[in-house]
């Protein structure tokens, strides 16, 4: 008789796991984009706002929860 086939273990996008982080509450967060380069022609309070992390909006969430369910 045949031994019954495991299944197969999901994995995680790695490149997923190093952007996106989930919430508490199952909300995914993000970085903001625009803070690489360029950045004397952007003012301080611009730049400051771009420090913080942002929510991923409802239409790209479900997306980025497969990515990181593994």
């Amino acid at each position: 008789m045949r031994k019954p086939k495991a299944k197969i273990k999901l994995k995680t996008k790695s490149g997923a796991a190093k952007r996106f982080m989930l919430t508490a509450k199952g909300k995914v967060k993000r970085g903001n984009s625009g803070k690489r380069h360029i950045l004397t022609k952007k003012s301080q309070g611009r730049k400051r706002g771009l420090r913080k992390l942002s929510l991923v909006s409802d239409a790209d969430a479900a997306n980025v929860r497969e990515m990181l369910r593994g």
